[in-house]
């Protein structure tokens, strides 16, 4: 065979090997990305942007590492279901998914609190820390498996403030019959100091404040706070928020829908929940300081809740624990993990962390940054 008919061949071999193999390609890489379309459910209105914005952020990372082909349609608190109904439409079927605050669910078992935020728990990074590497994120699906759901951190919105009154609170005498709007853990704690808990929609506080229906009423933050314009009827700013020290935003999905699911999609639906989780909280830190700072020229009143006040509602809070630990066995296997690095947590934060962090401050009260 001469050498010019030899590489003519040989050309003509190689082109049909290319597209050969590119046949033969083309159903596998189909296979690995097969099409999927979600509909998931929201908690919180469009107007929330950063923490509504995390389903959308969730959503956008999933298309974009699939070339679209993994699409998961948002949907704002009451497009499709109301918004603490997101979690129970999850379960049934209704939707495949939800971006919702595990809390919002205790009143079916405290149980569900315990994924989020309860009182004098951990803080953001805390959570974290026990989500991705104590076994929180396990040991949360352990109960959520039996709500037909499986759950991965999917935000979070840092120490919330705690929230705005009337009038100043100096003691735990003025709490006594304090009419806040507060639910949850938080409710059942500050119940047992006199208080007495209200359940509000958000968009009804203003009017409440304003009338005096109550004389109190938490929120979230700064930036989520001052779109509500809280501080022309309720002026006194108190902080923190103890009793959600760092929530846990989650991203639920149907149980058997996500079982449906590829190792691959599985993997990058926890890539982008991880992605998504850790950036509200980014976006929380770099919204915060302004909005904090134009709520006081605004008018609001900065305060921090007294020691006294602090130290009551811990002791509080360990009786209902107590109670919810002695009745309620899942709850005591999770609490009990939470309540074991809490210890070692806040050891470590004093440290390097809290020296640093208050060194910084200082610089910053004395004008040097």
């Amino acid at each position: 065979m001469d050498r010019r008919s030899f590489i003519r061949r040989a050309g003509v071999t190689g082109v049909g090997a290319a597209a050969a193999a590119a046949t033969l390609a083309a159903p596998a890489i189909a296979q690995s990305n097969p099409k999927v379309t979600w509909r998931l459910a929201s908690s919180f209105p469009k107007s929330l942007d950063t923490i509504y914005g995390g389903a959308e952020v969730f959503s956008k990372m999933l298309s974009e590492a699939t070339d679209g082909n993994f699409q998961i349609q948002v949907f704002a608190a009451g497009e499709l279901v109301p918004g603490l109904q997101a979690a129970d439409a999850t379960t049934a079927g209704t939707v495949e998914a939800c971006h919702t605050v595990a809390y919002y669910y205790w009143g079916k078992d405290p149980t569900w609190a315990l994924g989020a935020a309860v009182p004098f728990s951990l803080n953001a990074r805390g959570m974290n820390a026990w989500h991705y590497h104590g076994g929180g994120i396990d040991l949360f699906n352990e109960f959520l498996a039996t709500q037909g759901l499986f759950g991965l951190p999917g935000g979070n919105t840092g120490v919330q403030m705690g929230g705005w009154f009337r009038k100043e609170i100096n003691t735990v005498a003025d709490l006594s019959g304090l009419k806040m709007r507060i639910g949850g853990f938080a409710g059942k704690v500050v119940q047992k100091l006199g208080v007495v808990p209200q359940q509000i929609a958000g968009g009804d506080i203003y009017p409440a404040l304003e009338k005096g229906t109550i004389d109190a009423a938490e929120w979230v933050g700064p930036y989520d706070d001052e779109k509500l314009g809280f501080y022309k009827v309720a002026p006194y700013y108190y902080y923190p928020g103890w009793w959600e020290g760092g929530p846990t935003v989650h991203l639920m999905f149907n149980k058997a829908k996500y079982e449906e699911l590829s190792p691959t999609y599985k993997s990058l639906l926890r890539t982008a929940a991880q992605a998504a989780d850790a950036n509200m909280l980014q976006k929380y830190d770099y919204l915060n300081p302004p909005a904090v700072k134009r709520l006081v020229a605004g008018g609001a009143k900065l305060r921090p809740f007294s020691q006294d006040i602090m130290a009551a509602c811990f002791e509080k809070a360990n009786e209902v624990y107590t109670e919810m630990e002695a009745s309620n066995a899942p709850f005591k296997k999770i609490w009990d993990s939470i309540k074991g690095f809490r210890k070692e947590h806040y050891l470590w934060a004093q440290v390097a962390e809290y020296n640093y962090d208050t060194f910084m401050m200082v610089q910053q009260r004395n004008g040097k940054l």
